[in-house]
């Protein structure tokens, strides 16, 4: 195949010559003609000399409407949304199998439903129609206007909401759609990408909202290529323990708000219900004060959470004492134990730790070091902290303790649920006025001791009587 020549193009009109002249014969500019490298000199698959239409540029000053959103009438699936659903949106909704994923979003489509505009179509390509009805029936929505389908071919699925133009599109899940264009079994990566791609394009392309279960493996992620979670514009994961009753959504990506906001859920045998008190549901189960048990004034997105961290440590008989984390990061543990052995000489060797935040909530804020902190002290000296007592404030390795941010948004939930008092770091921006009395501690040793006193020892754990 023969080298194609250099191109030539006006730089007047942006006609193009096969040889260079003087003078352009479509202006008639002079001496406007200069050689044209072309967009790609790369292999034939490469964009290669040929151009395209320009794009439309602006300025940061330029106006933009804010987009319109649809309430559902669930307050914290409207929380996690950013304040609603926008149309031509993209939304991939994650979650362990049987968490109640689809559970969710069935009493989602029958709000968006009641909210008005157009039926929701609800896509399964997991369950018939009739287990659908039979889950709607037993959570008492079966007068509500939600169209349902049962179906795994992409191509009639499109050619269906394209006909039918619904606001708001379930798909249950991304995993089982199959694209007739693709030469690999459903769920396959390729699968999933094409399917994705297509599903997503038409949300753009025609404004019909598109909610996408997905698959998550055993680590926890979305399984899949993880260009998914590129193509859409919010990525939620639907969170809890099988053996409680709350169940956490999490965004962890969103164009339309902010990222890491949660909605809380309990639930029910009439379905989830909203928790919108979550702090004091998470604390309800918490008695008289009791030894490793500590409430942690935390931040879930723009939301203050208060939590209780409970801990137990006790003998070991292994040669290797154990290290159990419920809703925590085990390698989190291992740097505050390190620091409390060689920053303030209280050591664990020979003693089992348990550590577990109550409720089947996960912590991941840093500012959780020093209630975890407190929770073992207390749990290893057999001594409670007071009831009224909240505690936030995160460890560096050399034992200081670091401001954390939002201290007036903890403070006002703690006063809220009658707390009196709160341990912080020196130099958190804190209220004067917030209704608590605030100690100020510059650093875990001096933490301790404010708490527990001088009299904190470095050998094995205290031991207690059988009365308590």
């Amino acid at each position: 195949m023969a080298a194609r020549g250099p191109r030539y193009a006006c730089l007047e009109c942006g006609a193009t010559h096969a040889k260079w002249a003087g003078r352009c014969d479509a202006c008639g500019a002079w001496n406007s003609i200069v050689e044209d490298a072309g967009l790609s000199s790369g292999p034939a698959k490469s964009l290669g000399s040929a151009r395209g239409r320009r794009v439309a540029l602006s300025d940061l000053s330029h106006a933009e409407p804010e987009p319109p959103r649809t309430l559902s009438g669930i307050a914290e699936l409207d929380r996690v949304l950013g304040g609603g659903l926008v149309p031509a949106s993209a939304i991939l909704v994650g979650g362990d199998p049987g968490i109640g994923k689809s559970t969710l979003l069935l009493q989602a489509a029958a709000a968006f439903a009641r909210a008005g505009g157009s039926a929701p179509i609800y896509v399964s390509g997991e369950e018939a129609s009739a287990q659908i009805r039979m889950r709607a029936a037993r959570l008492g929505l079966t007068e509500a206007p939600i169209r349902l389908a049962a179906e795994t071919n992409l191509r009639d699925i499109l050619t269906t909401l394209e006909a039918e133009r619904p606001a708001v599109a379930i798909i249950d899940s991304i995993q089982t759609m199959w694209a007739d264009h693709v030469e690999s079994a459903p769920g396959s990566v390729a699968q999933v990408r094409a399917a994705a791609h297509e599903l997503v394009t038409f949300a753009k392309r025609r404004g019909t909202a598109v909610i996408l279960v997905g698959h998550v493996t055993k680590d926890g992620q979305i399984a899949g290529p993880r260009v998914v979670e590129h193509m859409v514009d919010t990525v939620l994961y639907f969170e809890g323990e099988r053996g409680h009753q709350f169940r956490l959504l999490r965004s962890v990506k969103n164009r339309f708000g902010p990222a890491d906001e949660i909605g809380v859920f309990e639930m029910t045998g009439a379905g989830l219900a909203e928790v919108t008190n979550p702090s004091a549901l998470f604390l309800s189960e918490r008695g008289t004060p009791s030894p490793g048990s500590v409430v942690f004034a935390g931040i879930e997105g723009t939301r203050p959470l208060l939590v209780e961290v409970q801990a137990l440590v006790a003998p070991s008989a292994l040669g290797t004492p154990r290290r159990s984390v419920v809703g925590w990061d085990s390698g989190r543990l291992a740097t505050v134990l390190a620091v409390l052995e060689s920053r303030c000489g209280i050591g664990f060797a020979g003693l089992d730790v348990y550590l577990n935040v109550a409720g089947g909530l996960r912590i991941s804020e840093p500012a959780a070091d020093l209630a975890v902190a407190a929770a073992l002290v207390s749990a290893r000296e057999d001594t409670a902290l007071p009831a009224d007592a909240v505690i936030f404030g995160e460890i560096s390795l050399s034992g200081a303790l670091r401001p954390i941010a939002q201290g007036e948004a903890r403070l006002r939930e703690a006063a809220k649920l009658g707390f009196g008092q709160a341990y912080a770091p020196e130099g958190s921006k804190l209220p004067a006025s917030s209704g608590l009395a605030i100690h100020m501690v510059a650093n875990l040793a001096g933490f301790i001791e404010k708490c527990f006193g001088s009299g904190t020892r470095s050998g094995p754990a205290r031991e207690t009587t059988g009365d308590g």
